[in-house]
């Protein structure tokens, strides 16, 4: 040790001018080489990390599922509760209202889709035996093969054939267990997904606060931020998918109308639906739309149907989505494919509804990670809901006010 520091011994000269070798092991870490090797160890913990944590997620998705997805939508409706709570609401009470009302909503519109569908399945299903007709007779007058009607009779009892066998027996046996087992927990996700977002709705702010309670100072104000811009990608994602898809789903539906295809509202639904799908949802709901109308009107009208899609698609995605997804999704085309292609893999349609807005707020978090620490102001870094709510707010902040004004507010804090 010479002046406080460290002097690294080297070896003797070989003789062969290979000497000079440095004895401790550590400094290989010190160059160039060793930063770029550290970096890519720790590199390799992260990736670790996440594998070892999606694989715990997805044993336990009858859990994951419905906390992702109460998240996004307690995130979504949480202007509508603050403002109700302004009024002087109970938040118990608004939190009800704005529940029932979206149970409402989307019970009342798959109630109309199943009424229609019912209404119009028998003209529906004489007109698809037509379609099913002109397709074959355009198949056989277009490609160098016969399909008459004894081949499909054939086909018919083959399948019969099947169905009255034991292979068939088990077949069923073992999906009527499986779908005793699906229905089972998709009720018992369901409630689970009310349960969760009833409290998520009404005590946000609340768990938000317990959860960031044993950080201090400069990572208490960055949690806060990073929560803040959390429920604000992903409110605003569902709010303006909304938006979008409503806008596709009424001038689809109203096209439709006027080209004369039947189930033309549950199409729209089906339309409003896939629309949360970024990019290959709107294509989805186009290819359905054509194929109804071309086995019910026939060639043109489905021309006209897929021009239809194709020109409603255009407007939204050069200035409707812009508009309303500029501020909420910041992401590239290639990153929602690749985030959608995932979520489908990992979750199924599940997955593919989630992936987009799990991408959304990852990338929301890592910047509101890395903004500078003098940005972080109090303030600033605390949501406006936990500002209005004023015991809540006094909990929260009871740590990082001067030691007088905590020990004299202490008393009258409510403890979380």
């Amino acid at each position: 040790m010479v002046g406080g520091n460290a002097v690294q011994a080297y070896a003797p000269d070989d003789g062969e001018g290979r000497g000079r070798r440095p004895t401790s092991v550590g400094v290989m870490w010190t160059d160039q080489l060793g930063r770029v090797a550290t970096r890519a160890l720790q590199g390799l913990v992260i990736v670790a990390a996440a594998t070892l944590l999606i694989f715990a997620g997805l044993q336990v998705t009858i859990v994951v599922i419905p906390v992702l997805l109460a998240l996004i939508v307690s995130a979504a409706a949480w202007p509508i509760i603050r403002f109700l709570t302004s009024k002087r609401w109970p938040p118990a009470l608004a939190t009800i209202t704005v529940l029932l009302a979206i149970i409402v909503f989307l019970g009342g519109a798959l109630t109309m889709v199943v009424l229609l569908v019912r209404n119009q399945w028998s003209e529906l299903s004489e007109q698809a035996v037509q379609g099913f007709n002109q397709a074959i007779e355009w198949v056989n007058a277009t490609f160098p093969i016969t399909i008459d009607q004894d081949q499909i009779n054939e086909w018919i009892g083959q399948a019969q054939d099947f169905i009255f066998t034991s292979q068939f027996g088990n077949a069923a046996a073992t999906g009527l267990t499986a779908g005793i087992s699906g229905v089972t927990t998709f009720i018992t996700s369901g409630v689970l997904f009310v349960v969760i977002l009833f409290f998520f709705m009404k005590d946000g702010p609340l768990i938000w606060g317990f959860l960031t309670k044993p950080l201090k100072g400069a990572n208490k104000r960055r949690a806060r931020l990073m929560g803040s811009r959390a429920v604000e990608v992903m409110g605003g994602y569902v709010r303006g998918t909304v938006i979008v898809a409503l806008v596709d789903a009424v001038f689809i539906g109203i096209g439709l109308a006027i080209v004369g295809v039947p189930l033309a509202f549950p199409l729209a639904v089906l339309v409003f639906i896939l629309a949360f799908i970024p990019i290959v949802g709107a294509t989805l709901a186009g290819i359905l739309a054509a194929l109804v109308a071309l086995v019910t009107n026939g060639l043109v009208p489905a021309i006209v149907v897929v021009g239809i899609v194709v020109l409603v698609n255009q407007l939204e995605g050069n200035f409707l989505q812009p508009v309303v997804l500029g501020k909420s999704l910041k992401l590239h085309e290639l990153v929602v494919l690749i985030a959608l292609t995932v979520g489908t893999i990992l979750g199924g349609i599940v997955g593919t509804l989630l992936a987009v807005p799990v991408a959304a707020v990852s990338w929301a978090l890592i910047r509101a990670w890395y903004e500078p620490l003098e940005k972080l102001q109090e303030d600033d870094a605390l949501p406006d809901d936990m500002r209005t709510r004023l015991p809540w707010r006094k909990n929260l902040d009871e740590d990082d006010a001067p030691a007088g004004a905590a020990s004299g507010a202490k008393g009258s804090s409510i403890d979380v």
